[in-house]
């Protein structure tokens, strides 16, 4: 098993939420779980993924995430067991729709 760890300046905040699990960890897929980390301004991913020697395609997916989602105050754990990059940013989004709206901007980002 290799791990993995992420750490992005984030811009939306999605408030208070429930822990947000999507996936399944099994052959070919994975599972990624978003909890609030509400006194933190990042968004901080960590993997555990059971390909070895990934890593570029890894920050690759998760800088796109970051880019599209610019989420802060979160914390996402990606169990995976081998599935493909456009398996990984579907769980993504597919976790990030379950959010609710980002409502909040941090200060100094306007």
């Amino acid at each position: 098993m290799e791990k993995l760890h992420y750490e992005f300046a984030g811009q939306r905040a999605p408030g208070h939420f429930a822990p947000v699990l999507v996936g399944v960890v099994g052959s070919g897929n994975l599972e990624v779980m978003i909890e609030p980390k509400p006194q933190s301004a990042a968004c901080q991913i960590d993997i555990t993924t059971s390909a070895r020697g990934f890593a570029p395609i890894w920050q690759a997916v998760a800088n796109d995430f970051q880019a599209r989602h610019s989420l802060a105050g979160v914390a996402v754990s990606i169990n995976d067991m081998g599935a493909t990059p456009a398996v990984v940013s579907l769980r993504l989004d597919q976790a990030a729709a379950a959010l609710p709206t980002a409502s909040s901007v941090i200060e100094g980002d306007l």
